[in-house]
């Protein structure tokens, strides 16, 4: 029962009842016998021996003539399940009505409460009596005349049995009780394990059918809190496996198509060269740019493709230093003039010589500033603008990349920051591998800032990096 999360529900509703209840009866028996039924039952005793005694010591001839004492008795039915007794002032049996105590007629009988009778008080006993023969609770009450005489006594007791009939009556009950309560404790551990245990095996044949490749449909958010948030968590991985999966499609497709290209290109070089190409000088020069750029864009390819395995795996790290901006900007802007200007762009820099110098890794600031002036030269039509802006609000810096390109549909602005998504051929972005902007977010917030975007169709872009001064 204990290897099943059902099982445990129910013994979980079972096992209390079978501790509490009997443990419960147990101390209420004891409470009634000790503070109910037993000081009732001495109570009412001790009253008919009073009353008793009273009767007794208004006819003297009891205590005259012990035949009158039997013959009196006999004519008095004695109380159900009582014991009367009538002794003298030395404690010898003078009546009895029980006939089984004839042969005990004339003499003495034992009982501890003589001393305490003879003061006047009544003695309460509970005991077991080997003339009696079996237990019982029983009264001795002095009988004593108006002139201060102890006559005799008045002996009335009890069987004890009957007493134990009623505990054992309250046992019975008890006992019923809990017999009903187990029976309803585990109707209920069974439809809440059911309503618990259904939901989880859900759960987990749906987890196990993922694991098999089988995506199926999501979960439904129902039951309890904890159930409805263990299905929005699960449906949350199916939904993000499912991106995953998407991702890694494309990452394929992308990379093929993207390494495929560089790679022909420098196989046609080769093949070029092989043939006598570097025989003309002026073609050998050109075949041997053309044969760089590929291999540069192979290495951006792979830097990039690093930049992403590092951000899946929590593997990004900043070496931070001061960054004195007066001096780094115009170096780290310097080579992406000269290509803006060489594809016949508008440079346009305006950087205050008021800003504050700021902490940050300065290779990964660097990477940020290439990947946003790379897709604006790249995108933006020969005779367009390029425009690069910097200054300081509070305790905040701010750098913007401007262009007059094509721009991007606010829709998908938000999407352009996703890896392997790219734009139509229509707007920005129509070819790569759609990594630059996923890249350049992600420095920016590791250095604590934010990347904002600003653009519509046909009016060109605008990406402004934030960052603190104070990280």
């Amino acid at each position: 029962m204990l290897r099943t999360l059902r099982g445990r529900f129910v013994l979980s509703h079972i096992l209390p009842l079978l501790i509490v209840i009997p443990l419960l009866g147990i101390a209420t028996i004891s409470l009634i016998e000790k503070r109910i039924l037993t000081p009732t039952l001495l109570t009412e005793l001790k009253s008919n021996a009073e009353v008793l005694s009273r009767f007794a010591a208004d006819d003297q001839e009891i205590w005259q003539d012990s035949i009158y004492a039997r013959q009196l008795l006999s004519q008095v039915s004695g109380p159900a399940n009582g014991h009367l007794m009538i002794l003298d002032s030395a404690g010898f049996l003078m009546a009895s009505s029980d006939s089984a105590d004839r042969e005990l007629l004339g003499t003495k009988i034992d009982h501890p409460g003589y001393t305490t009778a003879a003061s006047g008080e009544i003695s309460m006993e509970i005991s077991s009596s080997q003339n009696l023969g079996e237990d019982r609770v029983e009264a001795l009450a002095p009988v004593i005349n108006q002139q201060d005489q102890l006559l005799g006594y008045i002996r009335l007791s009890y069987e004890y049995s009957s007493f134990f009939r009623q505990l054992f009556q309250l046992r019975y009950l008890l006992t019923g009780i809990l017999a009903v309560g187990l029976i309803l404790g585990a109707g209920l551990g069974t439809i809440l394990a059911f309503n618990v245990s259904n939901p989880i095996q859900e759960v987990t044949e749906r987890i196990d059918a993922l694991a098999k490749g089988d995506r199926g449909q999501g979960l439904q958010e129902t039951g309890s809190v904890e159930i409805r948030r263990l299905s929005q968590a699960v449906n949350t991985l199916f939904d993000r496996l499912h991106s995953l999966e998407q991702a890694r499609k494309r990452l394929l497709a992308n990379l093929v198509h993207e390494i495929g290209r560089p790679l022909g290109a420098l196989r046609m070089g080769i093949e070029a060269l092989s043939h006598g190409a570097d025989r003309n000088p002026e073609f050998f020069k050109e075949l041997l740019a053309g044969m760089d750029q590929e291999t540069v864009r192979l290495q951006q390819l792979l830097e990039d493709l690093s930049q992403l395995h590092e951000q899946a795996l929590g593997f990004l790290e900043l070496d931070r230093v001061k960054i004195d901006l007066q001096s780094w900007l115009p170096e780290t802007l310097s080579p992406w003039r000269q290509a803006a200007i060489q594809k016949g762009l508008i440079w346009e820099m305006n950087i205050p010589k008021t800003l504050s110098s700021v902490i940050g890794d300065p290779l990964r600031l660097n990477q940020v500033l290439g990947n946003l002036l790379s897709n604006a030269i790249k995108y933006t039509p020969s005779g367009g603008k390029i425009q690069v802006e910097a200054g300081q609000i509070k305790d905040s810096l701010w750098l913007s990349v401007s262009d007059s390109g094509p721009g991007i549909a606010p829709e998908v602005q938000e999407a352009m920051f996703e890896p392997f998504v790219r734009g139509s051929q229509s707007t920005r972005f129509p070819q790569g591998m759609g990594l630059g902007l996923s890249i350049a977010r992600e420095l920016v917030e590791a250095h604590g800032g934010r990347l904002q975007l600003e653009s519509e169709l046909g009016a060109g872009a605008k990406f402004t990096v934030w960052l603190p001064l104070t990280p």
